[in-house]
């Protein structure tokens, strides 16, 4: 099957893997940013592409515990190209951080 509306992903430019998908949102959003993308806390395949949530440290403190960090929710397109981003919380590293609503 040639030119099938199927195509792989080498053709697509699509991330081949997880971990591509989650590399590539935290690289693209620390460079849109300015600020380290720490960790994806989140991950997961939406009807257009992905929906990560991604830890960033916003100001460092001593001692470390007392340093900012973020949640930012990022949304990637099926190429892995980052739509859309906005920050959902702020916190201390050193905080406990009560449970939400909706499980996370």
């Amino acid at each position: 099957m040639t030119n099938s509306s199927h195509s792989s992903h080498s053709e697509s430019n699509a991330p081949e893997s997880a971990m591509e998908i989650m590399r590539g949102a935290r690289d693209q959003l620390a460079e849109l940013t300015g600020m380290t993308a720490e960790t994806v806390t989140s991950f997961e395949q939406t009807e257009n592409g992905w929906a990560l949530e991604i830890e960033v440290l916003e100001l460092t403190r001593v001692p470390d515990t007392m340093s900012l960090l973020a949640s930012y929710r990022v949304d990637l397109d099926k190429r892995g190209e980052l739509t859309g981003y906005r920050r959902v919380r702020r916190y201390e590293r050193g905080r406990a951080d009560a449970r939400r609503s909706d499980g996370r």
